[in-house]
């Protein structure tokens, strides 16, 4: 892809923000090599939520970017991960995304996976560590993680979450790359980094947020709430049940279901130049067919669609998405390795 206006628009496509969109332009128009970051601590087991910014970082790729994905192995030892299983955290961490992108269709000549402890457990980042240390307030420590370290660790945020953004402000640096894509719950921390980095000699860097995606229940998708979220290796009637039981009022679209829809199910299809087909009964009027996520949203405020044609439709799309994670013996031999 060359021309600039059609990366910006698939940069942008599901973007809630991005800080430094002029300089983003400018150098897409110089044409040099843009590289990218995406972050994630290997705690939790991977679930769907991971593919929103999969789908983001293939986008990234396809307009010819370098993504580099860290697998930041020292924040999970700061979350409470224990330092004996996260090597092995890692690997299911690795296979896990590289399945998703597989699954994506995206060509990955061009990513790099970074494992964090070998760029952090060098004397010059900890020696920036210590100058960054010199320059921030425990207040905006504080201030910077609270989102992102609060729904790790709860209200109760440890001395280590305070260490977090600073080195999230360093991976910047460290990584050698243009940009970050990070989730809008990481927004504080961001804007700690386009500050504070400069005050160590270091230049800011142009941010791509994410939007925070509606769980299934409640407000967000959390790896702390199994009924917000569906793991990648959730059977079929897990999914099902997860699916049934998730809120979903009639006419209101503020929901996770249609979240799903909106920013995974439509973009698959949309690159696949495919619709969304709900299957109905001829008896409650028949199948619908849905080229967007406007034509959906339409059909359920105005109660055309019903939530429980929904439900099933959105069912069957992940049981099929999803079918490959769990037929992977390869994954699941590295799930139980890091999880049992």
């Amino acid at each position: 892809m060359e021309n600039v206006s059609e990366k910006i628009e698939l940069i942008k496509r599901n973007l809630q923000e991005i800080i430094g969109e002029e300089d983003l332009k400018e150098k897409l128009k110089s044409k040099k090599e843009f590289s990218v970051y995406w972050g994630t601590m290997p705690t939790g087991s991977v679930s769907l939520a991971y593919f929103f910014p999969m789908l983001k970082v293939a986008d990234l790729l396809k307009c010819g970017f370098k993504v580099k994905i860290l697998l930041a192995d020292l924040h999970a030892l700061l979350d409470g991960i224990p330092y004996e299983i996260l090597e092995k955290r890692y690997a299911y961490y690795k296979e896990a995304i590289l399945l998703i992108l597989k699954i994506i269709n995206v060509d990955i000549k061009k990513l790099e996976f970074v494992k964090g402890s070998e760029v952090q457990l060098n004397k010059n980042y900890f020696n920036d560590l210590l100058r960054l240390s010199t320059f921030t307030t425990i207040r905006n420590s504080t201030k910077a993680a609270s989102e992102a370290v609060k729904s790790a660790q709860g209200e109760n945020v440890l001395l280590s979450g305070m260490i977090y953004p600073l080195m999230q402000a360093l991976d910047e640096e460290y990584l050698k790359v243009d940009a970050q894509l990070a989730g809008l719950d990481q927004r504080k921390i961001i804007v700690y980094a386009r500050e504070y980095l400069p005050k160590i000699g270091y230049k800011s860097r142009i941010e791509l947020m994410t939007p925070m995606i509606r769980g299934l229940i409640g407000k967000q998708m959390s790896s702390s709430i199994e009924g917000t979220k569906i793991d990648l290796l959730e059977t079929e009637e897990k999914i099902k049940s997860k699916i049934n039981k998730a809120e979903c009022v009639k006419g209101n679209s503020d929901n996770g279901l249609m979240s799903i829809a909106k920013y995974l199910l439509f973009v698959l299809k949309e690159d696949n130049k495919e619709n969304l087909v709900i299957e109905r009964p001829e008896k409650f009027g028949g199948n619908l067919e849905y080229e967007n996520y406007k034509e959906l949203e339409k059909d359920f405020i105005s109660k055309k669609l019903h939530p429980l044609d929904l439900k099933n439709a959105v069912a069957k799309e992940l049981i099929l998405l999803l079918k490959p994670f769990r037929e992977s013996k390869k994954l699941k031999k590295l799930w139980e390795e890091a999880y049992s």
